[in-house]
């Protein structure tokens, strides 16, 4: 069965986003990117909502700066033709490789894992892996934390009344931020 995982940067204090909704403090790394770059290999669809979706669709249209690296045009080569797809009340189309989610996080994941197909079921999003962990679907959580407390904004771990009971599977030290990677015990 396809594993579900959810990965995103955070603060050390746990949050996505600091509460002005920014995230510059989880700026560019040359040695991170490459390390997300590997990641993404793994995938075989990529499950957002609307925020993250849009973007991310600078990456449909990217391969055209002259000024991209190789690294970003290697992200952009595996990003772009991964199936996505896409969860919103307020969308009614999406592009690329993307598509519209047609039931809930678990209907979707649910059809995801029935059909035939390699890679993870990759979440994106701390709001649709909210849903998602509430319906107990999440397999491994995935943090690459920053050395930075921004005090409030979205959280990366769902706020709900009920305990998860991890198992450490991997850490990974980066210069000054550090990867780790998650098992639910189930």
């Amino acid at each position: 069965m396809r594993s579900v995982t959810y990965s995103m940067n955070v603060s050390l204090d746990g949050y996505i986003v600091g509460p002005d909704g920014g995230f510059d403090w989880s700026g560019p790394d040359p040695e991170v990117f490459r390390f997300w770059i590997d990641e993404i290999r793994d995938v075989g669809v990529h499950l957002m909502g609307r925020r993250l979706y849009e973007t991310m669709l600078y990456w449909e249209t990217a391969v055209q700066d002259p000024a991209l690296g190789e690294a970003e045009l290697e992200w952009a080569a595996l990003w772009n033709p991964l199936p996505k797809v896409v969860f919103s009340t307020t969308l009614s189309t999406v592009r690329g490789q993307a598509r519209l989610a047609s039931g809930s996080v678990a209907e979707e994941i649910a059809r995801l894992r029935a059909e035939p197909g390699e890679g993870e079921i990759a979440i994106g999003g701390a709001t649709l892996a909210a849903q998602a962990a509430e319906e107990d679907l999440i397999d491994e959580y995935r943090a690459m934390v920053y050395p930075v407390l921004v005090g409030g904004g979205i959280p990366f771990f769902p706020r709900h009344e009920r305990r998860v009971d991890l198992e450490l599977v991997e850490t990974r030290p980066f210069n000054t931020k550090v990867y780790l990677r998650h098992r639910v015990i189930r």
